[in-house]
């Protein structure tokens, strides 16, 4: 496995993403990926917001799109994986060169923008998916959509995804589609989050539903959104999305691309304001996500407040053994 990580590395980001998640498909459908991975040993099953979890540790949105690679992902080890950011159409994203590995210092740069299959694509494989395990779908509205329209793109996916997930987590952080961050403003939140609620009660949709969130925010934005939250059908937190701050890279070359940042870099950030949050409501249920690299990292974010972790960014440096080294040392 190590040798194909390495040579994967050596191809443009999106073609090593799209061939290293294609072999793992193929290892599965083989029936032979369990000779190329270490799986966990140690189970630690628990409950959170009603679901049962083997373990803390799964996917963040963005690294299985379209849930092309559920099956074999699942065959991993994780404890859940999380499908998305998905969007009522298809669309491209934006324009390429958009991925940027600074290997040097464990971070990726993406300014991807929600290139996706479209939310009827998606379905399909959810309904047709052999995993059992714990599943979450991230919506997101298209890039061309804006005001009501992009609230409209929200309850769009809502209404398609929630029978055929556990959860589903509102993506309102994403860098890299123009004026979706102004969604953590007050009036601009209260009312996607009370379009929620709505189609919520017509459809009287159960599955827990979160609020991704950007680490680019002050305390005083958090505290709203916290309020916000606490008071609505949500029942907590994804913290958080990339950042567009590149202060923390040393590599001088990489602060100036456009897009945002994950990885080594972005973990204290993320880490403060995951920790930030769990200080002012202790009751509020919360997923940490945002530069997890190693088995420290992952103690870290669950001593900074989170109930369950994901990782995506390590996931891409380390390959899949990353999993048994966060699970098992």
């Amino acid at each position: 496995m190590s040798f194909f990580l390495k040579f994967f590395k050596l191809l443009p980001p999106e073609l090593s993403h799209s061939l290293s998640l294609n072999s793992l498909n193929i290892l599965y459908k083989l029936k032979i990926l369990k000779f190329f991975i270490k799986k966990p040993l140690h189970e630690e099953a628990f409950e959170f917001v009603g679901i049962k979890f083997k373990n803390r540790l799964g996917t963040a949105a963005g690294l299985d799109k379209n849930g092309d690679y559920i099956n074999s992902l699942g065959e991993l080890g994780f404890g859940f994986l999380e499908v998305g950011t998905i969007t009522p159409k298809a669309q491209k994203g934006n324009s390429k060169p958009r991925v940027f590995r600074n290997f040097k210092e464990n971070s990726i740069i993406n300014r991807l923008g929600f290139n996706n299959k479209g939310v009827n694509y998606l379905i399909n494989n959810l309904k047709n998916r052999k995993y059992k395990g714990v599943l979450g779908v991230n919506i997101g509205a298209n890039k061309d959509s804006k005001g009501n329209k992009r609230i409209d793109d929200y309850l769009v996916c809502l209404e398609k995804v929630h029978k055929y997930s556990d959860y589903i987590s509102i993506n309102i952080s994403s860098p890299n589609t123009s004026g979706l961050r102004e969604l953590h403003n007050e009036e601009e939140l209260k009312n996607l989050v009370r379009s929620i609620e709505s189609k919520v009660c017509e459809l009287n949709i159960t599955v827990p539903i979160f609020l991704k969130i950007s680490p680019d925010t002050s305390d005083k934005v958090i505290d709203k959104l916290i309020e916000i939250v606490h008071k609505s059908c949500l029942v907590g937190l994804i913290a958080t999305n990339t950042t567009t701050d590149k202060s923390n890279i040393k590599n001088h070359n990489f602060r100036f691309i456009e897009g945002g940042l994950s990885g080594e870099a972005l973990m204290d950030k993320a880490t403060d304001r995951l920790s930030y949050i769990n200080n002012k409501v202790k009751n509020l249920p919360l997923i940490g996500v945002g530069g997890v690299i190693s088995r420290k990292d992952y103690q870290f974010k669950l001593k900074a407040g989170a109930q369950l972790v994901q990782i995506y960014t390590g996931f891409i440096i380390k390959g899949p053994n990353i999993i048994h080294e966060i699970l098992n040392n």
